[in-house]
Order: C-alpha cells, then sequence, then structure tokens
C-alpha cells in the first residue's frame, strides 16, 4: 500500500515584501513560505513516505530569481538524497505562455536529477515507468494518470482551433480529456491504485485568495473526470483552499491548498498538506495542519461618533499578543467631515508590534443636496434648506425639533 505525500501551491517567492533577514537577505516572508516547505519535506523523510506529490505552482511566475530557484532546489535535492521518489506537476504560474520556452522546473529535467520526474505534459505512467524514480528499481505501487496545467493556446493549436471562441475550445477540451482518460485507464493494470494527479480547477470547487493573482477564465475540469470510480485517489493542486470534492465517496477528490497564506482572501485558512494511504478501492486520508502559519488579521471598523475617535479604535483591537507578528489591516468607515479627528500615528502606534500593517481610510461622503426645480434656492429660507439637508442626510426626527431650535438661536438672535 504506497503512502503518497500530497501538496501543492507553494509559490515561495510571491511575498517578496517586508522587511529582510539580514542572515540570508530573503524577505522575512519568502522564508514563512519556507518554512513551511521544510515541514513538508521534513515529515515526508522522516516517515519515510512512497512518494511525494507536487501538485503545481511552486512560483509566482515562470520567470523565479535565481536566489529563489535555489531555495526550491535544496528541498527538492534534500527529497532526492533520501531516495524518495518526488513527482513535480508544473502549474500555471510555472509555465511560460510562450511556445518553447522552458517551465520554470525545467532544471530537474536537464540534470536529471535522480527519483524526481517533472511533469509538463498530459500522459499515463505505468507502474513499471515510475519504478525508474525508486530506488532499486522497486515498483511504487500506483500507476499515475498526470494533468498538468494545460493552457488554453497550446490546447487551441494540438485542436487546431486557433481564433474559436473560449466556450467551443472548452467544450472541445472537455471531449478530448474525457476521451484520453479513458484511453489510459484501458492501459492500467487493473490490480493495483489509479492516481489522477491535476493542476486545475475542478466543477463544483470553492475557490479562495488565488483569485487575486490568477488572470483569465479557467478551463473547468468537470467533476465526472476527477471523481471517476476507477481512480483511487486524485491530488489536485491550483485552488488555495483546503477541500474534498468527493466527500464519503471514491475515490478522494483533494485540494491541499496553499503552503501559506498568500493574502487576505485567505485570512481564516488553516494551512495543510496530507498524506494518503492509497488501496484499490480504498484511500484513507491523514490531513497534516502546518504549525508555523503567520497570522492575518483582517479588520473592519465603522466610527459611530465622533467623540474619541482614537479611543473608540483602540477598544475594537484584539488583545496586543494576537497583533504581535500579525499580518495586519484595518478598514475603517467614517464621514469624511470627521477625517481631521483622526490622529493615524496613534492608530499606527496600536500595530507596532505587528509584522506589518495596512490601514484602509474608507470615508463615506455625504450625499448632496438636491433641491426640487419647482423652488430654487433663492426662494427657500435658511430654515427650509436645513430641513431639505436634515431629510437627506437622514437625521432622526426626534434630533430634528432640537436641532432647528439651536439654528434658530444663531439665526435670529433677537427673537
Amino acid at each position: 500500500m504506497p503512502r503518497i505525500l500530497h501538496f501543492a501551491d507553494a509559490h515561495i517567492d510571491i511575498a517578496t515584501y517586508g522587511r529582510r533577514n539580514p542572515a540570508s537577505g530573503l524577505p522575512v516572508r519568502v522564508h514563512d513560505f519556507l518554512n513551511s516547505l521544510d515541514e513538508i519535506i521534513d515529515t515526508a523523510i522522516h516517515e519515510e513516505v512512497d512518494c511525494v506529490l507536487f501538485a503545481g505552482d511552486a512560483y509566482k511566475d515562470q520567470n523565479p530569481a535565481p536566489t529563489y530557484q535555489r531555495e526550491w532546489g535544496k528541498r527538492i535535492m534534500r527529497l532526492s538524497k533520501a531516495g524518495i521518489p518526488t513527482l513535480l506537476l508544473v502549474g500555471n504560474h510555472d509555465i511560460s505562455p510562450a511556445a518553447g520556452r522552458a517551465h520554470a522546473l525545467a532544471e530537474f529535467d536537464t540534470l536529471q536529477v535522480p527519483h524526481v520526474l517533472t511533469v509538463h505534459q498530459p500522459g499515463f505512467f505505468s507502474a513499471e515507468k515510475l519504478s525508474r524514480l525508486v530506488p532499486q528499481r522497486r515498483s511504487p505501487g500506483f500507476q499515475l494518470i498526470a494533468l498538468p496545467w494545460i493552457s488554453r493556446s497550446a490546447m487551441a493549436a494540438a485542436l487546431d482551433m486557433k481564433g474559436r471562441d473560449t466556450e467551443t475550445l472548452y467544450a472541445e477540451m472537455e471531449k478530448k480529456l474525457t476521451r484520453d482518460l479513458d484511453a489510459w485507464l484501458v492501459q492500467a493494470d487493473p490490480e493495483i491504485p489509479t492516481v489522477l494527479a491535476a493542476h486545475a480547477s475542478v466543477e463544483g470547487a470553492v475557490y479562495g485568495g488565488e483569485r487575486s493573482i490568477s488572470l483569465g477564465r479557467d478551463f473547468i475540469l468537470p467533476k465526472s473526470i476527477a471523481a471517476d470510480p476507477r481512480l483511487d485517489y486524485t491530488a489536485l493542486g491550483h485552488i488555495h483552499k483546503k477541500q474534498q470534492l468527493n466527500p464519503k465517496k471514491h475515490p478522494p477528490v483533494v485540494y491541499p491548498g496553499s503552503i501559506e497564506r498568500v493574502d487576505f482572501g485567505e485570512v481564516g485558512d488553516k494551512k495543510y498538506f496530507l498524506i494518503a494511504d492509497i488501496e484499490k478501492g480504498k484511500t484513507r486520508l491523514d490531513w497534516r495542519e502546518l504549525k508555523n502559519i503567520r497570522p492575518y488579521l483582517d479588520l473592519h471598523l465603522e466610527l459611530e461618533s465622533s467623540e474619541g475617535i482614537n479611543e473608540q479604535i483602540r477598544q475594537s483591537l484584539p488583545p496586543k499578543n494576537e497583533i504581535e507578528g500579525a499580518v495586519a489591516r484595518l478598514v475603517l468607515d467614517y464621514p469624511r467631515s470627521w477625517e481631521p479627528l483622526l490622529d493615524e500615528a496613534a492608530i499606527r502606534e496600536n500595530f507596532e508590534t505587528a509584522f506589518e500593517f495596512h490601514f484602509q481610510k474608507a470615508p463615506i461622503y455625504e450625499p448632496r443636496l438636491r433641491l426640487n426645480k419647482d423652488h430654487p434656492l433663492g426662494e427657500l429660507s435658511p430654515a427650509e434648506l436645513l430641513n431639505e439637508y436634515w431629510r437627506v442626510s437622514g437625521t432622526p426626527e426626534d434630533e430634528i425639533k432640537e436641532l432647528n431650535d439651536l439654528a434658530r438661536e444663531i439665526l435670529e438672535p433677537d427673537e
């Protein structure tokens, strides 16, 4: 029974902002991603899993800086030296849109790193073919159908459908993938487990924060393909939110999610990888929560009074121990006229122990007074103008009389 460690969406260089680690010269946020990656690699080696399956997106784009290639390479080489077969799917952030250009993981193929296979084309890998990755050429105990990221342009060229509309192209892509899956499953040994690994959006999946870093409309892989009962496990990447799309049924269809929070769209998401014990017709999942994820705080406050604004803000904040080391954001709603009352320096002082603080002002602009065309401005008395203003600004009825009395004291002091 093979034990496969499955993770995805590392994006180790996506957070290159903020202060830097003086020892390494790398941004501290990059170390957050690398720490999660180290936890995954350490688990694979310590527990001697039979295979590590990475389901795509090592970097933020297809042109990683050499420094980040070095850091990713160090971790993959640890698996190689430990003799652990490692399958690397190419994701949409790893592949160049230009035909003929190398993808971001190509060096492992070029250097023929032992026990590492990079998959950049859809295909079927028999147990015999995978055994070339295993020390002493033992059987890996499973066979693989791989669907790395499929670009629209590449598929349009393969199907000779350049210039066709997206909907028609995607319909033909679905037909082709269904035919290919059937053909590959015919080749498969019915006695050993079959794993489908794909970097794709699958029908029914719930998107997370990756929507902020993905462009264009994805091809949606039908759930009928991902959950084909002839499969024994479907290992997915591309969507950052952890989820199982075929609960209580076989095969499990799993997104482990990204290995660190990418942005505030993932503020409430815990982060995972998993180990799957795969048997023919039965697979057990062992979810592992990553332990050292940097906390995110996303705070939204609507000011209710102009009195003691800065104290209102201070009292609404979480305890200091929750702020310390967090990536924090405060979105503040308030009437535009209260702007001079804000003490931004004092607000920022409340977050001085945060790793990073984003202050987003959201002033509410008061509606402009629009008068009836039948009553020109010159025909309205000051009292009538005030009444129009109270109406437009939504002033409560019980306050209007008191305000009008005060106004009369100012406008008509003799009376």
